[in-house]
């Protein structure tokens, strides 16, 4: 069977914002993350190679492809690689329980706008086993085809809300749960006392904005053991990295 022009446009459109909104989906390329994703979210369309997948018979599949010629995905791909299999996924609708986000280590993003380092990002928190991302309005769209893929399929276990910071800040204040922020002017990470509480991490260029550093009520600082000349700061993306290890080492 071929994978039509109007199949490709599709998929090619979803590279666009705007089209992922109108059609509610989003696209995903390569054999393993398509496979990490089946199971966890209804697949409207799965072009494939004559392989088929091990899970593929228990998952919610509207459309089955089999292309004749791997050319033909190469025609809706964005990679340098051709990929195997390339699916289109429904975006799914998620909610925001604030009441049990105290109760748990939470990431919140401020404008973190590479989708690199969101994907990048997503893929710590579920090694890390943190179970919710909040997400600043102005951060990159976690459906970008790039965020999808720098995932590497832990978009299916990680629960990524885009909402407006403060109010969420503001309950964990009443709560009088820590909210922690990564700031040069903060305390050394690995001397200051942690526990559960809400970690802010900031735009790759300004950092956390004026508006959320004064509802910081824990600043942490990750230092250098660089000899000599280091860069002004960590990429986004290592420094939670290195933040959550340090919370997931205390046992919190």
């Amino acid at each position: 069977m071929s994978l039509s022009k109007a199949k490709c446009k599709l998929i090619n459109s979803l590279h666009m914002k705007k089209f992922r909104n109108e059609h509610q989906l989003f696209v995903a390329e390569g054999r393993k993350l398509v496979s990490e994703l089946l199971p966890h979210f209804v697949c409207r369309l799965l072009a494939r190679t004559d392989e088929p997948f091990a899970n593929e018979g228990n998952c919610r599949i509207s459309e089955t492809i089999v292309v004749e010629d791997a050319s033909e995905l190469k025609a809706a791909s964005s990679l340098m690689t051709p990929p195997t299999a390339i699916a289109l996924f429904e975006i799914p609708q998620r909610e925001l329980k604030i009441e049990q986000l105290t109760a748990k280590l939470t990431l919140a993003l401020d404008d973190v706008q590479d989708p690199g380092n969101l994907g990048t990002i997503i893929r710590t928190a579920n090694w890390f086993g943190i179970e919710n991302i909040i997400c600043s309005p102005g951060c990159a769209d976690v459906f970008n085809p790039k965020v999808v893929q720098a995932t590497m399929g832990a978009l299916a276990h990680v629960n990524i809300i885009y909402t407006e910071l403060l109010p969420i800040i503001k309950h964990y204040e009443e709560k009088n749960v820590p909210v922690y922020g990564t700031l040069l002017d903060g305390k050394n990470i690995y001397e200051t006392p942690l526990c559960n509480g809400l970690i802010i991490m900031g735009n790759e260029g300004n950092g956390i904005s004026e508006a959320i550093k004064p509802h910081i009520t824990a600043p942490l600082f990750i230092p250098s053991y660089a000899n000599g000349m280091v860069t002004e700061s960590l990429n986004v993306a290592i420094a939670t990295a290195i933040t959550c290890a340090e919370f997931r080492r205390r046992g919190i």
